[in-house]
């Protein structure tokens, strides 16, 4: 796969050209890093559940965080996102999730480029990956313009609780 900088140079430099070179990487690598590791992912489903979904973003991201660097972009946070703000919902036994998650991306200069959208499925009963992550871009930037552009593309998205909310109440549920 070509770099960044070379895909950039025969697009334009804009947040949706950068979306769509995520999009190649994830899908030349989602599946041979899934095959490679599932031994590994599946034994950290097993001892902490979630975190495995988070390991296996880490890994796939890492080389596009390299690219990010190389031709002088930051995402902020680290691509996927902030999993405190993110949002979740699927079926009722638990085996098609979604989790949207979002990074923005500046350039080192400090300029706004625009946000990334990762949307993570997966499964809460074992490690499993049904399809492919998919990413949308966005031009916008601020935590309330990303939030209410996802909301007007998914009202799953809109009816769902950011994941800090969502905890927050889940803890007054436990204790009570």
């Amino acid at each position: 796969m070509e770099s960044l900088q070379e895909f950039l140079t025969k697009n334009n430099s804009d947040i949706f050209s950068l979306a769509q070179y995520i999009d190649n990487h994830i899908a030349l690598n989602w599946e041979p890093l899934i095959r490679k590791n599932i031994d590994k992912l599946r034994n950290v489903f097993t001892k902490a559940g979630d975190t495995a979904y988070g390991m296996y973003l880490g890994w796939l991201f890492l080389p596009v965080h390299k690219q990010l660097k190389q031709a002088l972009f930051r995402p902020e946070p680290r691509l996927p996102g902030d999993f405190s703000i993110s949002r979740e919902w699927g079926n009722q036994e638990e085996t098609e999730q979604q989790r949207w998650i979002w990074s923005t991306i500046k350039s080192t200069e400090g300029k706004l480029l625009g946000t990334i959208v990762t949307i993570a499925f997966h499964d809460h009963t074992q490690f499993r990956i049904p399809q492919q992550p998919q990413i949308i871009a966005l031009s916008e930037t601020s935590k309330e313009a990303v939030v209410n552009a996802l909301s007007q593309r998914s009202d799953d998205f809109k009816n769902a609780l950011e994941f800090n909310i969502w905890y927050a109440n889940y803890l007054v549920e436990l204790n009570s």
